[in-house]
């Protein structure tokens, strides 16, 4: 099983944490940026990787927690043209794209793929009895779908807690829990 990340902020980052904490081992991860100091507060970095390229210290991060994975970072901005080709190797995608017009173009891309795809809406603010999960065809979005990262701010707990959820989805229903290998106590 090899799984998608498009983006790795405070999404993407986590959710790939999560995953890989439950036996998942083939990643595919995307994007251009790099880690700054205010990425720190939510996404899974460190204060010694400012200014590196995300996908390059993810990939070590992940790497530190377990050493057999097999990681192919692409230090790539995704667009229209490229972003069903960049995943088509890929049985599951983790949308954590920033924009609102690129989460479009993925989830339009990926819908033609019948893929697997994750991906959240509304991540900003504190509110967290209000998460909830939508399904659209082979997509699940997870979020509040109301708290735009415009009008209110990014807390860990709440990034976290959807990256989490989001994570599920993809073990749940790629049917993942009965096939990976469930790390030891």
């Amino acid at each position: 099983m090899k799984i998608g990340i498009a983006g790795t902020g405070g999404i993407g980052s986590n959710v790939a944490v999560c995953l890989i904490r439950s036996g998942v081992r083939r990643f595919k991860i995307v994007d251009f940026d790099r880690v700054d100091e205010s990425n720190l507060g939510r996404q899974f970095y460190f204060h010694d990787q400012i200014g590196r390229f995300k996908v390059e210290v993810l990939a070590e991060n992940l790497t530190r927690i377990a050493p057999d994975v097999q990681i192919e970072p692409l230090i790539l901005r995704l667009g229209a043209a490229t972003m069903a080709t960049t995943f088509g190797d890929c049985d599951a995608v983790v949308e954590g794209l920033d924009g609102k017009a690129e989460k479009k173009i993925l989830l339009e891309a990926m819908a033609l793929t019948g893929c697997l795809v994750v991906s959240a809406s509304g991540v900003a603010g504190r509110r967290m009895e209000r998460i909830e999960m939508r399904q659209m065809g082979s997509c699940t979005i997870i979020g509040d779908f109301q708290t735009d990262v415009g009008e209110a701010q990014c807390y860990a707990p709440k990034v976290t807690a959807i990256a989490a959820m989001m994570a599920h989805v993809i073990l749940e229903k790629g049917g993942y829990y009965d096939r990976i290998e469930q790390p030891k106590a």
